[in-house]
């Protein structure tokens, strides 16, 4: 998958997971299971234990997901993620060193940022999407609408603190996309391989997406 599909596949379906969990076998049942649902896009974090050998073995056995790096501190380890087949490489804050290891080797590179200096900063370096982290916690969607006013060609992800009752705000006040974890693959959900209702958390989290875009 070539970077301009994978950037394309975020912008349309609007939902960025984080996949933060306890084992290697649960990533790689949160992955195949929300893109089973229909929503091919998957981060692992380098939180979760064999990081790396999980975004390889998805790489390889789901060609149309579009897989990546979270939490990715270090150009080795961006290096590493994107030999593994990583599509995008994102990080907590704004590291230009593994943002330029990301551009180098063509794949989407997402920073995290949370001030408007560092939001313009990543946008200048590059970025393809800038992601906002935390955003609940600096004022909700009136932050992204606030950051969208003055920098409208600054593509957000906005994530940390994004739940059913604010998803569809956030995509009405200028997100391209909403970062979410554990609100799509509760713990409990992903422990007990409880499909059936994390396709139905899926389904809603893309309706929020639907309605946000769709209020006039």
């Amino acid at each position: 998958m070539k970077r301009e599909q994978a950037k394309a596949c975020i912008e349309e379906i609007g939902i960025f997971p984080g996949i933060r969990v306890a084992s290697a076998d649960e990533a790689l049942y949160s992955a195949e299971t929300i893109f089973g649902a229909g929503i091919p896009i998957a981060e692992i974090t380098m939180t979760v234990p064999g990081a790396i050998d999980v975004i390889r073995q998805l790489a390889e056995r789901f060609p149309n997901l579009v897989v990546g790096a979270g939490t990715v501190l270090d150009k080795e380890t961006a290096e590493r993620c994107i030999d593994a087949g990583a599509r995008f490489i994102t990080s907590t804050g704004l590291v230009p060193e593994v943002m330029e290891a990301a551009l180098k080797r063509g794949v989407l590179a997402i920073p995290g940022a949370l001030t408007p200096t560092e939001v313009i900063a990543g946008w200048k370096a590059g970025a393809d999407f800038v992601k906002i982290f935390p955003a609940a916690a600096l004022g909700g969607d009136l932050y992204i609408r606030s950051l969208k006013l003055p920098l409208p060609q600054v593509r957000i992800i906005a994530a940390g603190g994004v739940n059913p009752q604010t998803a569809a705000s956030f995509i009405l006040a200028g997100a391209t996309a909403i970062g979410v974890g554990t609100e799509l693959l509760p713990r409990d959900a992903v422990r007990k391989r409880q499909d059936h209702r994390i396709h139905e958390l899926a389904r809603r989290f893309l309706g929020f997406v639907k309605e946000g875009r769709t209020v006039p």
